[in-house]
C-alpha cells in the first residue's frame, strides 16, 4: 500500500495523469475548496462534453442499426476502447493528460456504451416472447464485452511493450 492508502499504480505517473479518485479512501477525498475545487469541476466538465459525445455517436449509430444488435456492437466496441484506454493510461503511462481519461473514460465511452438499452433490448425480447433470442443476447452481450475488453487491453500491452523495446 502506498502513503496514501491506495494500493501501489502499475503505470509510472498514474498519481499525474489520474484526477478519478477512490471516494472510499478518506485520504483520497477531494475537498469543495481553492484549487481542488477547480479541479473536481474540470472533471466534471470533460466528463461532461465527453458524455455528449458518446451519447451522441451512440444514438447515431441507432438509427443507422436499429436492432438489438447495434446496442451489441456499440456495447463491444466501447469494451474494446476501454481496454485500449485504460492501459495507454493507467497501465503504461502513454497518455498522461491530466483529463483524458475522465473525458474517455468516463465520459465519451460511458456515454457511448449502454447498460440500460441493453437491458431494454434484452426485456423487449421477452415482451415479444423471444426467450431463446434474449438469452442468446444477454450471453453474447457479456461473453463479447469482457472478451473485447480484454483483448483490447492485450493488444494494446503488447503494441506498446514492443514499441518500448524498439525504441
Amino acid at each position: 500500500m502506498s502513503s496514501h492508502g491506495c494500493p501501489p499504480s502499475r503505470g509510472p505517473r498514474s498519481e499525474a495523469i489520474d484526477p478519478d479518485v477512490d471516494l472510499h479512501v478518506p485520504a483520497r477525498r477531494i475537498g469543495t475548496q481553492g484549487p481542488r475545487r477547480r479541479k473536481v469541476v474540470a472533471v466534471v466538465a470533460v466528463v461532461a462534453a465527453g458524455g455528449a459525445i458518446g451519447a451522441s455517436a451512440r444514438y447515431w449509430i441507432s438509427l443507422l442499426w436499429p436492432s438489438v444488435w447495434g446496442t451489441f456492437a456499440v456495447n463491444v466496441l466501447g469494451c474494446l476502447l476501454i481496454g485500449v484506454l485504460m492501459v495507454l493510461v493507467s497501465e503504461r503511462g502513454v497518455v498522461t493528460r491530466p483529463l483524458v481519461r475522465p473525458f474517455l473514460g468516463a465520459g465519451v465511452l460511458g456515454g457511448f456504451t449502454t447498460f440500460s438499452t441493453y437491458a431494454l433490448d434484452f426485456a423487449r425480447l421477452l415482451e415479444l416472447h423471444r426467450p431463446g433470442a434474449a438469452s442468446v443476447y444477454a450471453a453474447a452481450t457479456l461473453a463479447a464485452a469482457l472478451g473485447a475488453v480484454w483483448l483490447g487491453a492485450s493488444v494494446t500491452r503488447r503494441l506498446v511493450d514492443r514499441r518500448g523495446a524498439g525504441a
